[in-house]
């Protein structure tokens, strides 16, 4: 992942160097194991646990020669440990280190990730109760519908981030394993009791069955959890596009001092965060597309997955790790036009009340066909003279037989449209 979508916390888990780290946890973990059950001797294993380390550009180096990554690896941790290094790496496969290494990569980014994630779930939380009372025009097909509160669509955002918050602990738990069961996984060379142990001093449960590899479906769990959240993050994103649209301008990305919207006009104040954002999540669900096609691999398995995982981990990683970040940014500093809601609100001229008559209409003894043709005349009067809705409907003598005057006025009321509000809040644990 390029620099400029990246945070440094999430980066250094995914740098070569801390890889290299991690197979030297891995390795030396299996290593305490052996000695503990009295595989290892003493005075070997004190120098093993001494003296193992790596030196990357060593490593790079030898890389040239073995065109093997880990092989490289081993000869250069032989090189510091010295004859006791015979136990390094003893009935293990790569996948062995490999495949337990990312487990603690995927295991540290998924718990940097839930920590923001929990955070946006409690910006957004914070918005919804700003905003509960706020009423603004929903929209359906893009089309005014009926009135709403403008502190729903964070409450809505809230309980999608909780729902995923459930996926994501489900997918850190799904791909904390580890394996030290051999080249094609029946524990040939070392016992399952080593790799028990192994796993225990990683932090890491042991995977119950797997090939020369621990199976890929873990990885595509956890990298389509990913996409989802990406997924709710575009969501948020795309409505703010909408909403910052100069024709609706009901709310927009925060205007820095010193920022320029355009090369060109310098008038223009554009959603950049919001569409960086909804081009982001592409990449993201692009990855987890990447990692179901790794399930299926050839018998024990073949290495067609590899250099798929190169990219498609750590990017998706470093990237929901940055996606959330600027979210959390977005949503804590919109800017907010109730006023302009209201003009809003107004500009179909009580068009958004005629459910509201409909059932009005009903409940007055009319069948809904009727009633909906009645209603729909009056609409269609409205919409195309660009004359008041109540207005037209007060002249229409069918309806005012049906409903008393004074009736019809109060359902030209905004108050139903928030009266339950709070009531989906403290269903949602807003309120």
């Amino acid at each position: 992942m390029i620099t400029r979508y990246s945070k440094p916390e999430m980066e250094r888990i995914w740098t070569q160097e801390n890889r290299y780290e991690c197979w030297l946890e891995v390795e030396l973990a299996a290593a305490k194991a052996m000695y503990e059950k009295g595989m290892i001797p003493a005075e070997d294993w004190e120098t093993i646990n001494s003296k193992a380390d790596f030196d990357s550009n060593r490593i790079d180096e030898l890389e040239q020669v073995t065109k093997h990554d880990v092989i490289a690896f081993l000869t250069n941790v032989a090189e510091n440990i010295g004859p006791a290094s015979r136990w390094i790496h003893f009935g293990m496969t790569s996948s062995d280190v490999l495949d337990t290494a990312t487990g603690m990569q995927l295991k540290s980014s998924g718990e940097l990730i839930l920590t923001e994630l929990s955070r946006l779930a409690e910006i957004l939380k914070l918005k919804a109760r700003q905003y509960r009372n706020t009423i603004c025009i929903g929209r359906s097909h893009g089309i005014h519908a009926e009135p709403t509160s403008f502190g729903l669509k964070f409450a809505l955002w809230y309980e999608e981030i909780q729902r995923n918050i459930i996926r994501l602990n489900e997918a850190i738990e799904e791909v904390s394993v580890g394996k030290f069961s051999g080249a094609v996984g029946n524990f040939a060379h070392l016992s399952p009791e080593i790799e028990d142990m192994a796993c225990k001093f990683l932090d890491l449960k042991p995977a119950k069955v797997s090939t020369q590899i621990i199976q890929r479906d873990r990885y595509a769990y956890f990298l389509s959890v990913l996409a989802l959240i990406a997924s709710a993050i575009e969501k948020m994103a795309l409505e703010i596009r909408h909403l910052q649209r100069t024709e609706v301008h009901e709310a927009e990305e925060n205007f820095s001092k010193g920022q320029k919207g355009s090369s060109a006009m310098p008038h223009k104040r554009n959603p950049i965060i919001s569409e960086q954002l909804c081009g982001l999540s592409r990449v993201l669900r692009s990855n987890a597309l990447s990692a179901m096609e790794n399930n299926a691999l050839w018998h024990e398995r073949d290495i067609s997955h590899s250099s798929v995982e190169r990219i498609i981990l750590p990017d998706s990683c470093i990237l929901i790790h940055y996606m959330l970040n600027k979210t959390c940014s977005l949503i804590e500093n919109l800017v907010v036009y109730p006023e302009n809601m209201k003009k809003n609100l107004e500009l179909t001229k009580g068009l958004v009340f005629s459910q509201a008559l409909l059932l009005h209409l009903v409940k007055s003894g009319l069948t809904r066909e009727k009633a909906y043709a009645l209603v729909q005349q009056e609409a269609m009067k409205s919409f195309e003279t660009n004359t008041n809705f109540l207005d037209n409907v007060l002249a229409n003598k069918e309806i005012t037989t049906a409903l008393a005057e004074s009736e019809i006025r109060d359902i030209f009321s905004y108050e139903r449209y928030l009266r339950n509000v709070d009531y989906i809040f403290r269903r949602c644990g807003i309120l």
